[in-house]
């Protein structure tokens, strides 16, 4: 039996060895001088001082700000018997609405959304969620629809802010992959860089 059972145990921590601690050690160096910064998580600095990661949304409630997409995190409510209530950005609650393209609850709530922006026409990134309910990213549109209300909230011509969002407009990934996009907390940031 132990003849059997010995080069059975020893393969498996050979390989628990090998694929658990030596690979990801591997990996993770490896990660760490090709994409520093990447591997770092990706975080933004304003004076020093990390303010985010440029991989997550943020709650930008302020109208001195660019503000992102709706987010769909929840948490269990603790004062409502431990229903879900919303708590824009929660990263540790990360995940979808679970709402289809025909609910009732979605349209209202984009509705809401659109009449929130003044009515009209609105940039659907504006009024719905994204799928991670975390995505740090809006449209050029959505940022120059934001233009004017932070220009009043500001002081500052409209002009410099549309240059502000063009300059922080991301093309699609290699070149073909995505939709061009403005990452939120870097806009943010250098819109305080402004003085």
């Amino acid at each position: 039996m132990m003849t059997i059972l010995r080069p059975a145990i020893a393969l498996v921590v050979l390989f628990t060895l090998l694929l658990g601690l030596a690979a990801p050690l591997a990996f993770t160096s490896v990660a760490g001088v090709v994409f520093p910064t990447q591997a770092g998580g990706s975080l933004v600095e304003r004076d020093g001082r990390v303010v985010g990661s440029a991989l997550l949304g943020q709650n930008f409630a302020s109208e001195r700000y660019f503000q992102p997409r709706p987010s769909a995190t929840t948490e269990a409510d603790a004062e409502n018997e431990g229903s879900p209530r919303a708590v824009p950005y929660n990263a540790a609650t990360s995940a979808a609405s679970q709402l289809g393209p025909t609910s009732a609850a979605l349209l209202d709530a984009v509705k809401e959304r659109i009449a929130a922006y003044g009515g009209g026409p609105v940039p659907a990134d504006a009024v719905t969620a994204s799928g991670s309910g975390l995505d740090p990213h809006i449209s050029p549109e959505n940022g120059a629809r934001q233009v004017r209300r932070i220009a009043q909230a500001r002081g500052l011509p409209e002009e410099r802010l549309l240059e502000l969002v063009a300059q922080h407009t991301e093309g699609r990934q290699f070149g073909l992959l995505g939709e061009p996009r403005v990452n939120v907390l870097r806009l943010n940031v250098a819109l305080d860089a402004l003085r």
